[in-house]
């Protein structure tokens, strides 16, 4: 099989909110963006020589109205299957992301006051259903989806034979990647302790590079030092009893 090419699909901004596509012996789209995005992502993926036709997948991350937002809407503009974690099918079947959204900062509580978060978007059924690891081989990418919960339930990240992690939102860069290089905490997480265990045991895999949904590109190296010192900040906040977490019953 043919080498992996993961090439970025700005949605918002230059970095601000990002798809990919995933370039092997079939191309394979990754996050769909905010509603409305579909002909944007098309237009992007023709100007990388991709006739739409051939798309093979859709992968979806996870249960954010920022990455499932045009699902639907890239599904009729393809033809493409939609792959999806069954643990957010309640978002992807009602169009909207669980709420209330649990802010990881500042940030966050600022953006959960924005309208833009709580649109209804267009729902879809997944045609594959992802609960454990998944081979895109048969939709001609060498890789695998990796089940990453903690920011949401169903959190799926594509690793490459390569060593290429999309990672999603495990981790993004400062200020919606307006710092790019800097490793941060996206403003939302359901579980942030869980979360920091998934980017862990994805960062144990010895990834080449993580492609994150906000943001460019961020170095293992450096990805690692800051989830050392995120550790430290959450067991602090826990012995405090200031971690609150949807895992924890939060509606």
């Amino acid at each position: 099989m043919s080498r992996t090419k993961v090439l970025p699909i700005p949605v918002l901004g230059r970095h601000a909110v990002n798809a990919y596509l995933l370039l092997g012996s079939r191309p394979v789209i990754v996050d769909s963006g905010t509603p409305g995005s579909g002909r944007r992502i098309i237009d992007r993926i023709t100007e990388y020589g991709v006739d739409p036709a051939d798309v093979s997948l859709i992968v979806i991350t996870h249960g954010h109205i920022d990455h499932f937002g045009s699902a639907a809407e890239l599904h009729r503009l393809t033809g493409a299957p939609v792959a999806a974690h069954v643990a957010d099918l309640g978002p992807y079947r009602g169009g909207r992301a669980r709420a209330p959204y649990l802010p990881t900062g500042p940030m966050g509580r600022a953006m959960a006051r924005r309208k833009e978060l709580h649109v209804q978007a267009e729902p879809f059924e997944p045609d594959v259903l992802i609960s454990a690891a998944t081979s895109l081989e048969d939709f001609g990418v060498a890789g695998r989806v990796m089940p990453t919960p903690g920011h949401t339930a169903g959190s799926v990240s594509v690793l490459t034979d390569e060593g290429d992690l999309v990672a999603g939102d495990l981790v993004a860069n400062s200020f919606m990647g307006l710092i790019p290089g800097r490793p941060a905490n996206p403003p939302f997480h359901d579980d942030p302790v869980g979360n920091l265990a998934s980017l862990q045991a994805m960062l144990d895999l010895d990834p080449t590079a993580l492609h994150v949904g906000h943001g460019a590109p961020l170095r293992p190296d450096r990805v690692r030092r800051w989830a050392r010192r995120e550790h430290h900040r959450l067991a602090r906040l826990e012995a405090a009893g200031r971690l609150t977490t949807r895992a924890e019953g939060r509606p």
